[in-house]
């Protein structure tokens, strides 16, 4: 007479396989997607023109070895150049308009320096006086 449910050692091969091959891909999902997962300070690097592409990408894999410690600061090192921006210590204007802002004050002090030394007398300075800073 034949039981109603195979029992645990026979069990059906064809999920079996199923089970196995499963198992596989799970496997390998999960692989690629902690490497893919990893990658993406780099790919925001590339993104952002990073001058230090190399270096984020070269860490990102060493954060592999090492727990993940590192992946948070790949992540910031990642997002904080900015191509238009650079480092985003500037103060929003563009370089050629603090070349002309030099310029014009290097002219402006071109013509001070001008006018003291050939205007005329000089205005007299206040008498220096000395301090020993010896107290009462």
């Amino acid at each position: 007479m034949q039981r109603p449910f195979a029992s645990a050692e026979q069990g059906e091969p064809m999920l079996d396989y199923f089970a196995l091959g499963l198992l596989i891909f799970v496997g390998i999902v999960l692989f690629y997607g902690i490497i893919v997962l990893h990658d993406i300070p780099y790919e925001i690097a590339v993104h952002r023109n990073h001058p230090h592409q190399d270096g984020i990408h070269a860490t990102g894999w060493v954060s592999l070895f090492t727990l993940h410690a590192l992946w948070p600061f790949l992540w910031i090192w990642a997002m904080l150049y900015r191509e238009d921006r650079g480092w985003g210590f500037g103060d929003g204007k563009s370089p050629r308009s603090h070349v002309v802002h030099l310029e014009q004050q290097v002219a402006d002090l071109q013509r001070r320096l001008d006018r003291l030394e050939g205007g005329g007398t000089p205005t007299p300075s206040a008498p220096e006086s000395y301090d020993d800073g010896g107290g009462i």
